[in-house]
């Protein structure tokens, strides 16, 4: 399987459905809060490892808290993963923290605050 194949987009648009759905409904740990979600997900063309990104509603420990969770369950995951999916291979699953979001926030106030100082500037000529 290529990298950026039609099968591999597949694989990982399967993979991010079935993960978000065990995340959602399986995971009882309690420091995997309930808004943690999966934003996107890479397989290897070999099917043996997944790389997983996820977003957390709340602070940097929280992140943490649920990355460490999930990652002490990868495990559980992975037999759940197998389940769910039909697949030769059932990867194994590597959590990342998902910064994008929190970029995205801080991107859109810096452009805010530069639209302010130069409608101040204007306002000033």
């Amino acid at each position: 399987m290529r990298k950026g194949s039609i099968k591999s987009s597949v694989v990982n648009s399967e993979v991010l459905r079935a993960l978000a759905e065990i995340i959602r409904s399986e995971i009882k740990d309690p420091r995997v809060p309930e808004f943690t979600s999966v934003v996107a997900v890479n397989v290897a063309p070999d099917l043996k490892n997944c790389e997983a990104y996820i977003s957390v509603l709340g602070d940097d420990a929280k992140a943490a808290d649920a990355l460490k969770g999930l990652n002490s369950a990868s495990g559980y995951i992975r037999k759940c993963l197998a389940d769910k999916l039909n697949m030769r291979h059932t990867p194994d699953i590597h959590f990342h923290i998902d910064q994008s979001i929190a970029y995205g926030v801080d991107m859109s106030h810096r452009i805010d605050e530069v639209i302010s100082e130069d409608n101040r500037r204007h306002v000033e000529n």
